[in-house]
């Protein structure tokens, strides 16, 4: 079965790009979404940064890191990339990336900024115009119980300002991540108190809901948070893979296997699978061999 990752990062948890191709290998991934980070530096939770910052806006995950790896191996990695949309040229930036590097992707758009900012909206409508799928990264300002050197970090602001987001831009495939995207996979309170959730699902939870109303929306699997978002539930999992199977995109920000490990035992049909696997990725962003 074919397998796309449309979420990772360069030179990300130790990964160099020796061991990255090597990883996707022992994992029988065929291509990855290869994403950059371009967070300014106070913006960033520095505990929580996995690579060696860049300096300036460049970091902690540059483009520039991205192209270097898929010069080397441009059959295994689509190009990502996701300006700051609050930097003058942000709009001329991307353009240029798709126009010189064939950057097939924005993202990772992971910043202090309210997701529906105007100058975001500016951005995701090219994005609309250009045909590539914008991922976000949502996280709301939980307390951790530490001082420094914030209180909280928080990301995009809240689902509602990314539902306002989706909903001015319906030309534009956005990809929900992270612990304030897949928080409202059930319908408690328990999404601006944890990061990660583990009771068991309640009805009514608002992830649904968005994505029967907008369907321009799709779900991005990736990382701690998308793999709990399941994992609290597997009966509930099973049955949201199934309805949204056509809106869930495969994806680790990692390089363990603990998704495919979970997905492959939830009983799906393998069409299903498919789908979720590479299927739903090729129709966002079909290659071009």
């Amino acid at each position: 079965m074919r397998i796309i990752d449309i979420h990772n990062h360069p030179d990300w948890h130790g990964h160099d790009f020796r061991r990255f191709v090597a990883n996707m290998d022992e994992n029988g991934i065929e291509r990855t979404w290869l994403l950059s980070w371009q967070t300014p530096p106070d913006e960033r939770d520095p505990l929580a940064v996995h690579v060696v910052p860049a300096g300036g806006h460049a970091g902690p995950i540059p483009f520039e890191r991205c192209c270097a790896y898929a010069e080397r191996a441009p059959d295994r990695f689509v190009l990502g990339y996701g300006p700051d949309p609050r930097d003058p040229g942000a709009l001329q930036a991307l353009q240029a990336a798709r126009d010189i590097h064939n950057v097939r992707v924005c993202g990772e758009i992971k910043l202090r900024m309210m997701a529906d900012n105007p100058d975001a909206l500016e951005l995701y409508r090219l994005c609309g115009e250009l045909g590539m799928p914008v991922t976000v990264h949502l996280d709301y300002p939980i307390d951790k119980g530490r001082q420094w050197p914030r209180r909280t970090y928080w990301y995009g602001g809240s689902l509602d300002a990314f539902e306002r987001a989706v909903a001015a831009c319906p030309e534009t495939t956005f990809l929900g991540h992270a612990p304030g995207f897949w928080a409202h996979i059930s319908g408690d309170d328990q999404f601006d108190k944890t990061s990660y959730p583990k009771t068991e699902v309640v009805p009514g939870g608002r992830l649904q809901d968005l994505l029967r109303t907008y369907p321009n929306l799709h779900c991005d699997l990736s990382a701690g948070s998308g793999l709990n978002a399941l994992r609290r539930d597997p009966e509930h999992a099973k049955r949201f893979v199934e309805e949204f199977q056509d809106r869930i995109l495969f994806g680790r920000d990692s390089f363990s296997n603990g998704h495919q490990a979970f997905l492959d035992g939830l009983g799906l049909p393998e069409d299903v699978l498919r789908k979720v696997y590479a299927e739903n990725a090729l129709r966002l962003v079909p290659l071009e061999d």
